[in-house]
Formats: C-alpha cells, sequence, structure tokens
C-alpha cells in the first residue's frame, strides 16, 4: 500500500503537471515524457534560470562569490572566447580541473558555444587520460595547472590551455576573457550532441557517454520536479523553508551527479552552490556552518564521515534539510544514524546511472525511514522502470531480474563504439543498468547484485578486468583475480587475489607499489593476497570469481 508521503507526492505532483499547473508534459518523437514549457537546452536553461534567479547568490568559493547574473555575463564572454579561438558548434572541447568557479564557467561557456563539454576524470593517471583524450579527440582542452601539465606529458599533440584556477576569475580565465567580444554564438537545437561523460565498463577502459541537450535537460527536470513537489509538502504542512537552499558541492563536477542533480538543477531552484576543491569532512562541517548549507549530497562515504568526526559537535548544523546519498549503495545501518545525529535533516537515496544523465529512482523522508534497503521509486513521469527477464521479457513485481530505464534522459550512444551501444539498449529503447533487483507493489526498486563485474569505491566506478590487466603486467603474477568486499566506510572496496609466477618473490607491498602510478590511486586494491596455490577455476577454465569472492570478500 503506498505511503502517505507517497499519496501526497503523487498528488501535487498532479497539480503541478495538469492543465494550468508550472509544468507542461508533452511527449518527444519516440513517446517520452519532457517538460515543454521549460527551456530544452542548456545554454537556454542557463540563460533563463541565470535571469529568473539573477540576482541570489549562486557560487562561494573561498573569498569570491557570484550571483547567477554574473556567471551568464562571465560565461557568455567565455563562450565567445572559445569560438574567437576557431571552436565550432559540434566540436569536442575537454575540462580536466578541480571543482572551482573556472569549471563551471568553462562548462557554461562551452555549452553556450555550441561545442560538446567532454568531462575529463581529475582524479586518472596519466595514461587513463591520453585513452580518453584520444578516443574523443577534443579540439580545446580547458585545463588546471597539474592537470594540463598531466596531459601534455602524454597528449602534448592537443590544444591545452592551462588556468591559474586559484586566482580571481577575470585573471583565471584572462586567455578566454580578453577576446571574442563581437562574435555571434550559434543557434543550439534540443537533439543536438551536448555532452560527452565517462563511464567504467566490465571490459575495463572507459567509454565516452554521449548526451544530447534534450537528454541532458530532462534529466535535470527529474531531479528539479522532485524538489518542487516536496516544497509543495513542505507548504501544506506550514513549514516552507524560510532561507534560500544552498548547497555544499563536494562530489566532482566532472561525474554525472556533479554536473546534473548538484550543478544544473541548482540554476533551475536558485540554489548557491558552496564550492569544495577537494573533500575534508573538517572542511565542510566548518562550511556547513559558514554558509548555512541548506541540502548536502555525496557518496554515503561522506555523511558517515560527517558524522563520525570528532569536531562535529563544535558546529551548528541546525540549517541542514536534506542529507542525500547517490553514486554507491548506503548501508541500512546508517539511515538510523542520520536521523539521530542530524535530527532537523531528513535522509535521502538516488539511483541513477552515467547512461541515465544520473535521473532514475529516488527514496527520501519517511518513506527512506520506511524502506532503507530500497532505492526508491521511478522519478515519474520522465521514467519508465522495468525488469528484465533472460530474454528481455518484462518481469512481474517482485520478481528478480535486470534492472532498465527508459526516457528522453538516456544518452544518445557511446562514442565511436558501436558494440556497446547495441548492448547497452532494448529493443523497445531501455538502458540496461547491469544492475540485478526488483519491484515491489508500491513500485519501490530493491537492487540485489551487479551483473558487471564493477566495484564501487565510495561512489567511484572501479572495473575489475581493468585492474586484473595493470596486475598481469606485472611479470611476477601468474594469475589474478579482482573483485569488491564489503567495507562499513566505503561501501566496498576491491581486493586482489594473486598467484605469482614459479620462482617470484611477490609480496602484498611489491605489486602495490608497482599499481600505483599506472592507475589511479582510488583502484589500487585495499587488500592484495598472494595465494600459496593457483586459483580455483571453473569448467570453462575460467577462475572461479564467485568462489573467491565467498572466500575472502568478508
Amino acid at each position: 500500500m503506498p505511503s502517505e508521503l507517497d499519496r501526497r507526492y503523487d498528488e501535487i505532483l498532479e497539480t503541478l503537471t495538469a492543465p494550468g499547473g508550472r509544468l507542461v508534459i508533452g511527449k518527444d518523437e519516440r513517446g517520452q515524457a519532457i517538460v515543454t514549457n521549460f527551456p530544452a537546452t542548456i545554454p537556454s536553461l542557463l540563460r533563463t534560470f541565470c535571469a529568473l534567479n539573477a540576482d541570489a547568490e549562486a557560487v562561494v568559493s573561498g573569498d569570491e562569490r557570484f550571483t547567477f547574473a554574473e556567471l551568464d555575463q562571465i560565461s557568455e564572454r567565455v563562450a565567445k572566447g572559445l569560438v574567437a579561438h576557431g571552436i565550432a558548434k559540434g566540436d569536442r572541447v575537454g575540462i580536466a580541473m578541480r571543482n572551482c568557479p573556472a569549471w563551471v564557467i568553462g562548462y557554461m561557456g562551452i555549452v553556450k558555444a555550441g561545442a560538446i563539454a567532454t568531462l575529463l576524470n581529475g582524479w586518472w593517471e596519466a595514461h587513463e587520460m591520453e585513452h580518453a583524450i584520444r578516443l574523443t579527440e577534443p579540439r580545446l582542452i580547458l585545463a588546471d595547472a597539474a592537470r594540463g601539465t598531466r596531459i601534455a606529458a602524454r597528449c602534448s599533440d592537443y590544444d591545452i590551455m592551462s588556468f591559474p584556477v586559484e586566482l580571481p576569475i577575470e585573471q583565471a580565465l584572462g586567455q578566454l576573457l580578453n577576446s571574442g567580444d563581437e562574435v555571434e554564438l550559434p543557434d543550439i537545437a534540443p537533439e543536438d550532441d551536448a555532452t560527452i561523460l565517462f563511464t567504467s565498463g566490465s571490459t575495463g577502459e572507459s567509454k565516452g557517454a554521449l548526451s544530447t541537450h534534450r537528454a541532458v535537460t530532462t534529466a535535470t527536470y527529474a531531479y528539479s520536479t522532485g524538489l518542487m513537489v516536496l516544497l509543495g509538502v513542505l507548504t501544506e504542512d506550514g513549514n516552507a523553508p524560510a532561507s534560500p537552499p544552498r548547497t555544499l558541492l563536494s562530489v566532482p563536477l566532472f561525474h554525472v551527479t556533479g554536473e546534473v542533480p548538484v550543478m544544473l538543477n541548482s540554476f533551475v531552484v536558485s540554489r548557491c552552490m558552496v564550492i569544495m576543491p577537494k573533500w575534508d569532512a573538517g572542511e565542510a562541517l566548518r562550511l556547513i556552518e559558514r554558509e548555512k548549507i541548506t541540502y548536502f549530497v555525496g557518496v554515503p562515504t561522506m555523511s558517515l564521515e560527517l558524522m563520525t568526526h570528532p569536531d562535529r559537535h563544535k558546529y551548528d548544523l541546525t540549517s541542514l534539510r536534506d542529507i542525500t546519498a547517490g553514486g554507491a549503495p548506503r548501508p541500512v545501518s546508517h539511515v538510523e544514524r542520520l536521523k539521530s545525529e542530524f535530527p532537523n535533516a531528513q535522509p535521502a537515496l538516488g539511483y541513477g546511472l552515467t547512461e541515465t544523465n544520473a535521473a532514475g529512482f529516488s527514496n527520501f523522508w519517511g518513506n527512506y525511514a520506511e524502506k532503507p534497503a530500497s532505492t526508491g521509486r521511478a522519478q515519474v513521469p520522465y521514467i519508465e522502470a522495468a525488469i528484465l527477464g533472460a530474454s528481455d521479457e518484462h518481469l512481474p513485481i517482485g520478481q528478480v531480474g535486470e534492472i532498465a530505464i527508459r526516457g528522453a534522459i538516456n544518452i544518445k550512444c557511446y562514442w565511436r563504439n558501436p558494440e556497446a551501444t547495441r548492448a547497452l539498449f532494448t529493443a523497445d529503447g531501455y538502458v540496461r543498468t547491469g544492475d540485478v533487483g526488483y519491484l515491489d507493489e508500491d513500485g519501490y526498486l530493491f537492487i540485489v547484485d551487479r551483473k558487471k563485474e564493477i566495484i564501487i569505491r565510495g561512489g567511484e566506478n572501479i572495473s575489475a578486468a581493468e585492474v586484473e590487466a595493470e596486475c598481469y603486467a606485472c611479470t611476477d603474477v601468474a594469475e589474478v583475480s579482482v573483485f569488491g568486499a564489503p567495507d562499513e566506510r566505503l561501501g566496498e572496496v576491491p581486493i586482489a587475489i594473486v598467484y605469482p609466477r614459479d620462482g617470484a618473490q611477490l609480496s602484498e607491498e611489491t605489486l602495490r607499489q608497482f599499481l600505483e602510478g599506472r592507475i589511479a590511486r582510488f583502484k589500487v586494491p585495499d587488500r592484495i593476497i598472494v595465494s600459496p596455490e593457483p586459483l580455483p577455476r571453473l569448467g570453462t577454465g575460467k577462475i572461479d570469481r564467485r568462489a573467491l569472492k565467498a572466500q575472502y570478500a568478508h
């Protein structure tokens, strides 16, 4: 039976989308739900909501503060500077920076120039960065000094602009701000290509997920709609917020969570973003108090670190109204702890993919407390969910199968990878998530396993195949199996079981040293176990990962 909160949510959503309501829901050419009275491209979204929220504070970073109008004005100059530099509609332009105002404004300028914003993972090692760059061939890469140096070491044949992002924005982006004043910007259509984000796959190397403007804006509105409905619930109860929304931007902007539900959604709902250059729980507590943060989102690890930080009780955190997690499963035990440690804040959880532009399912407030093991209901009316059987048939309520998502939010394809694109979509247009789960009678999704061998460490996707390949590059390794093990803080961590070649003096320390510098630090196994015996094998000859997992993943 639907909860009282679900009943009220559905009633308010129906009012918002009824004739004369704030949201006009139509269909795209595939019959998928879209908002027809909101801007359908990212540039028009940015310009519209910057105008509507012009004087509100939009970004805070150290001593710098920007209104929405200021972001719009500066990014227009960046867009014209990019065009003057030779960037044309449809060119890829990479961003490789830490979280900073230059990242936000650079992204805005890229999409306004009609280019495809290519979000490079700032945590990658040089060869990982090189793979993504040579795959997407960006016409220009906007980088901070550290990442610009890292890229130039392997990709010096590409045009790289390095910016001193620690300086005030006029100095930081001076190379682009001082040119192009008379340049005209291109017209952009909803079905034009907008972004490329990178996602790990079970075969190892990252894939480039290409989205249209329609997909990104629709996913943004899926989140905005949910906030509009919940504001309606609070208003009905006489608890409408007295202060404007403010979020701590603590997740990386190159992740889909940072880009869509945090950054772009903040433009729509007039929410200030207080930027953290890198995650630090103590600094987060200080900023929550100083900036009166109302909304916190991060991987479950982050909220756990806030709860357990020794200085937590030294700060006034009563401004916090919502603590949301995404990017990794949140242990059920954390939900009760959140309610205890942050009595003024409501817990929430979201589930989406890079391939769905972060949209998918959400569980919040009392519903989350009642069903803490669930990622919630689909974000209607934009999301259609299905549980697939072996032949892609849609399974009934309660049956376990592969989770699939359909909507205008889905990516267009994997960049220059038609085989992976074909494998991603079903014949009727659903994205296969690679996760296994079921829907209950109330439409709540429960994830029970992952079909892909992807390890999610504190929100970071790690391909087991990629880590195994790097282990095999060590000549002392004869056999290796990598998989995820449960971890209270990070959700799960990679561990490696290795069998050395005959005569090799292989140890955990030597293999760890070998891997560091070859792959990003978050991918290096937390535990490396050297087995004295060859690894167990299946009848097919493959290493029996399931048996090893049962023995060691605890």
